[in-house]
């Protein structure tokens, strides 16, 4: 097997087949700087393990290589990696939390424990001395620790324990090297030893724990500050913590150390004895190596002592900042001589003429810094080399050159770099100290990078060296969230926070190109999702349209617009009830141009360029959240050209569409990219790769697009109604197609008079006026608006074509029409009781009831208004199916008799329950 003959380094070498996935992730871009980078390979290579978002990146430095374990749903929080480099195991927390366990030699996933800590995950792991054991902490508020015997097929620990909340929260866990029968734990404030033993002749364990006191100023008379990392020490008697005042706290044992074998069965007990000031700065890390202790603080020093805590040696550079980790290779130098006295086996001495009795080690080292910035310690010549330097605060913005394999990349803590994404190769960088970047644009011809920034700022940078080539503007008072070039260069426009679109405009000057600010509109009312360049047809002038949360679509006139005044030309509200969240131009592929969105009920809808009229309502790819942005894949040389395929991020993945869209679900396919939210994405000048920024998760992720995967895939689902006959409940031989096809003809016999004699016309089609009244009998019921938005996507779906409307549908086109226009998860009682909580009271019960009166009061004057008649009739129909109550007069089918039925049928106040399964009379899901 892979596994059986790995060698280190071998999984670089391992073939994979890339093509099986519409998106194939190749290379990441930043890391979780709050946990290990890990040493897994020194000397001729330099491979290290680290962490970003939910992926695990083996990366050869000197080889310019990347290899990921990718099995993690959810951001990862923890990680270990094994004495002799081989297995790292991984947990996350949230959802469906899961323990991984990897062979980095082959990149095999060799072990994966579900359901470990069901409620919040794992927050701290370790792996014993012997590879054989793992244990956990939970991120629960009442904690639990496991362990694991990780080696057998068994979902279960072999032993837990649930931990006090007077114990603080346990967020860092170790094992003791030369016992793997014990660990300890601390948080902030306390420590935990933990001793585990077998029971009923090893059949099963228990594990006990023993936990310190709270270490109060008094106690030692000195301030202690607050726990960071705790280490068993090489003397097997003693344990320590390191602090964030400088200190280390020296726990002994009061009862000597045994065999595992002769485990007593009791903790042993732990007494803090004292309290040894290191320094003045914070501590952060605390490792033990052999026969030394290894501190870092926040100054960035790298500090070795002795088992008697005298100072041995310090590694320091003034560009170190405060140490996050520290990793050590497993490979050793040969040592020049060893020092004299010492009986640390990678401690030497080093003399030269100008340093008699340098210290130094022969083991190399990697140190990672709390602001993302990795460098690696050659310890034979004190050569701090600088080997990753990433963002360390949020990234949102991204961009990619229309014409050049470059992709520009900006974070909140104002690092702006911009990489060769094909050989990846650093570029460039800026640093930007005012204020934090938001968004990215380049401009189509490839020579202007625009910037906005958390501050409201813009600038407007050369493309290559990223210096300014004009003054900055600052028009508007809040974050910029969107930017965007006209597609001739002529304007550059933004949208903000504050709701406003401001446009710039390029004007010559002495000879050269610069910009202006030309006008600002406060055009929306609620968030802007989008701002859209394009092309007035019949002319080469550019179009500017602005998407907004108020579901209004705001056209504005740039010819018009001087100095100050940014003229609108149209406002068109675009959805009913659902908040429209992206839009881009969609291709031509017929004689009618449209522009495409997508709403928050995973509709996506085809509105024409000019007249803004909905031409078409289709379901939307589902997978789990909403769509956030849209985008048009470029054209490859190797792509099918009448085929079109469309870029999507929901807000937790990256996935692809084929065009033209119509429905089909087996036409998108997606993957999770960031889980805790994927900020932006932008897709390569041919087409071949799409980058994905992960926000607070401090990541870019680079994908190589493979479309005959996704082809296969849509190809799989089958042809012409099979797909849409699979989304009907039953499928095409099941209940619901039965009675659809028996509500389709008993429309004929309708249309046809139901006593009539004469010979019956049987069709496979109904006129388009029947169509409201089969999607209530099935059990959708569209609003008036949704039902002129049926007839006329029908109605009109040839006319561009043949000038000619469609007055009747078929079954199979009916089928279509209403797995698209349908609610995409069903009808939901949450969306009632949201409904409620905007226009009802809570009662005296603390209930959320909506009063009788203002219920009918709301019915005939709000939203699609209905008169009193058509109250009446709609009431006495919904509510005449139930026998009339005991002793009452009233013939609840007459409408007359509507005002007397609603006092006696609906009580004065109404609860959502009451609504959905009294009045509507549809059943609430348990």
């Amino acid at each position: 097997s892979l596994v059986w003959g790995a060698a280190p380094g071998m999984v670089f070498g391992r073939n994979r087949d890339r093509s099986l996935y519409p998106l194939d992730l190749t290379w990441v871009f930043g890391y979780n700087s709050s946990l290990v980078v890990h040493s897994l390979m020194d000397g001729e290579d330099w491979v290290f393990l680290y962490v970003s978002s939910h992926t695990v990146v083996i990366h050869d430095i000197l080889r310019n290589k990347q290899f990921h374990l990718q099995g993690h749903t959810n951001v990862i929080s923890c990680l270990c990696v094994s004495e002799n480099k081989r297995w790292v195991a991984t947990a996350d927390r949230g959802p469906d939390a899961l323990i991984m366990v990897w062979d980095s030699y082959s990149g095999v996933l060799v072990r994966t424990i579900f359901e470990s800590h069901s409620k919040d995950g794992v927050c701290a792991i370790d792996i014993s001395q012997d590879a054989k054991y793992l244990v956990t902490i939970s991120a629960a508020t009442v904690q639990e620790v496991c362990v694991w015997r990780w080696t057998l097929p068994t979902e279960k620990a072999i032993c837990s324990i649930e931990l006090k909340p007077e114990f603080g929260h346990q967020d860092y866990v170790i094992f003791n090297p030369q016992n793997p029968h014990e660990f300890l734990s601390n948080s902030k404030t306390q420590m935990i030893f933990y001793l585990w033993v077998r029971r009923d002749m090893g059949l099963s364990h228990s594990l006990h724990s023993h936990t310190a006191w709270l270490l109060s100023p008094q106690t030692f008379k000195c301030l202690v500050g607050q726990f960071n990392q705790s280490v068993f020490h090489f003397n097997n008697t003693q344990a320590l913590t390191c602090t964030s005042a400088g200190k280390l706290v020296v726990w002994d044992m009061d009862n000597p150390r045994t065999l595992p074998e002769d485990l007593p069965p009791k903790p042993h007990g732990i007494t803090a004895t004292k309290v040894v000031p290191m320094q003045e700065e914070s501590l952060t890390v605390l490792k033990v190596l052999d026969s030394c202790i290894i501190t870092g603080d926040v100054k960035g020093q790298v500090k070795f002592y002795d088992g008697q805590l005298r100072l041995l040696t310090i590694y320091s550079h003034d560009e170190v900042g405060p140490i996050q980790s520290i990793s050590f290779s497993k490979v050793l130098r040969d040592p020049p001589s060893a020092l004299p006295g010492s009986n640390c086996p990678f401690l030497t001495s080093w003399s030269d003429s100008s340093n008699s009795g340098f210290f130094t080690l022969n083991r190399n080292f990697i140190l990672s810094t709390s602001d993302a910035t990795t460098f690696h310690v050659a310890t034979d010549n004190i050569n701090f080399e600088r080997i990753m330097q990433e963002a360390k605060k949020s990234v949102n913005a991204i961009a990619c050159h229309p014409q050049e394999p470059f992709v520009a990349v900006g974070s909140h803590c104002g690092l702006l770099k911009v990489w060769e994404y094909k050989q990846t190769q650093y570029i460039a960088s800026r640093i930007f100290t005012e204020a934090g970047i938001q968004c990215l644009s380049y401009d189509p011809e490839g020579c202007f990078l625009a910037a906005g920034f958390t501050d409201g700022s813009v600038y407007i940078l050369d493309a290559i060296s990223l210096q300014s080539i004009c003054e900055a503007f600052q028009f508007s008072q809040s974050p910029v969230t969107h930017i965007s070039f006209s597609h001739d260069s002529k304007y550059l426009a933004t949208a903000d926070e504050n709701y406003s679109v401001i446009v710039y405009k390029r004007v010559p000057q002495n000879g050269s190109r610069c910009w202006e600010h030309l006008a600002g509109l406060d055009s929306h009312y609620k968030p802007i999702r989008g701002i859209l360049f394009g092309v007035h047809p019949g002319s080469n002038e550019p179009r500017l349209l602005s998407l907004g949360e108020d579901r209004q679509l705001v056209e504005y006139d740039l010819n018009s617009s001087i100095k100050d005044h940014l003229v609108v030309t149209h406002r068109d509200r675009l959805e009913q009830a659902a908040v429209p969240l992206c839009l881009t131009w969609y291709p031509q592929l017929s004689t009618e141009s449209f522009f495409l969105t997508a709403n928050n009920c995973y509709k996506m809808k085809l509105y024409n360029t000019m007249t803004k009229v909905c031409r078409k309502t289709l379901l939307g790819p589902t997978y789990g959240s909403p769509l956030e942005k849209i985008q048009i894949l470029p054209r490859t040389s190797s792509a099918d050209p009448q085929q079109h395929y469309l870029v999507f991020i929901t807000k937790d993945k990256v996935g692809l569409q084929m065009l033209p869209v119509d429905g089909n679900p087996h036409k998108s396919s997606a993957f999770i990219c960031h889980p805790d939210g994927a900020s932006d994405f932008a897709i390569s000048h041919d087409g071949r790769y799409v980058f994905t920024a992960g926000g607070k998760e401090c990541t870019l992720m680079k994908w190589k697009v493979n479309l005959h995967a996704l082809d296969a895939a849509a190809f799989l689902g089958g042809e012409d109604l099979i797909p849409f006959y699979r989304l009907l409940d039953g499928g095409r031989e099941g209940k619901f197609f039965r009675e659809l096809e028996d509500y389709f003809y008993y429309v004929q016999l309708c249309r046809q008079g139901i006593d009539t004699l004469e010979k019956r016309q049987v069709s496979t089609h109904i006129p388009l006026e029947e169509i409201p009244s089969v999607m209530r009998a099935i059990g959708f019921y569209p609003s008036e608006e949704e039902i002129e938005e049926m007839i006329n996507e029908v109605k009109f779906s040839k006319y561009a074509d043949t000038g000619e409307e469609v007055t009747k549908i078929n079954l199979g086109d009916f089928i279509k029409l209403y797995t698209n226009h349908r609610p995409a998860l069903g009808l939901s009682m949450k969306t009632i009781q949201r409904a409620f909580q905007v226009l009802g009271y809570d009662n005296k019960k603390g209930d959320r009831v909506i009063d009788r009166g203002d219920f009918l009061s709301l019915l005939q004057h709000r939203g699609e208004q209905m008169t009193e008649d058509e109250l009446a009739e709609c009431l006495t129909t919904l509510l005449c199916r139930r026998p009339r109550k005991e002793g009452s007069e009233l013939d609840t089918c007459d409408p007359t008799g509507a005002a007397a039925l609603t006092e006696e049928e609906i009580p004065a106040e109404i609860t959502p329950e009451i609504f959905v399964a009294d009045i509507l009379g549809l059943p609430i899901a348990e």
